[in-house]
């Protein structure tokens, strides 16, 4: 079976795409105009989006830290209607390929009952807790995951 979407690279031009959607996913959470303009342009970060009609349906971001051999998932965000599809599987996947690092960590907030159930299912595990992270006071879990072979 052919996938409905594609997995691509992400650039500066993806700005306003990337906008609506982290106001779309994240409501409360959306990062500013800056971080944005950050996450798309620095050098150390693995940026994927998930394209499909020519519309940017989701997107993941990775932060490579070589000097420690681990990564962080600093985003990931599928739009609403397009969830449960596979694409949040296919950018997690491709974002770990590509940061080429033996260890992955993420936060999540401890509420994101279908985020954490996603990323357990993927071989993350909980090594910590943020205490009052996000927007709220809400705690955030760190998840980590041990890549083999890298």
């Amino acid at each position: 079976m052919t996938e409905r979407f594609q997995i691509e690279e992400a650039g500066w031009r993806d700005f306003n795409e990337l906008r609506q959607l982290e106001n779309e996913c994240f409501p409360l959470d959306a990062w500013p105009i800056w971080d944005v303009l950050g996450i798309l342009s620095l050098p150390s970060i693995i940026r994927l989006k998930a394209v499909m009609d020519e519309k940017m349906v989701g997107f993941v971001a990775g932060d490579i830290r070589k000097h420690e051999d681990t990564g962080w998932i600093a985003t990931l965000a599928v739009t609403p209607d397009e969830r449960r599809n596979g694409i949040a599987t296919a950018l997690i996947s491709s974002c770990e390929i590509q940061m080429n690092v033996s260890n992955i960590k993420l936060a999540v907030r401890r509420s994101n009952d279908a985020a954490i159930r996603l990323y357990l299912k993927l071989g993350y595990h909980q090594s910590g807790v943020w205490e009052k992270y996000y927007i709220g006071g809400e705690d955030a879990l760190i998840l980590e995951k041990i890549l083999e072979g890298v």
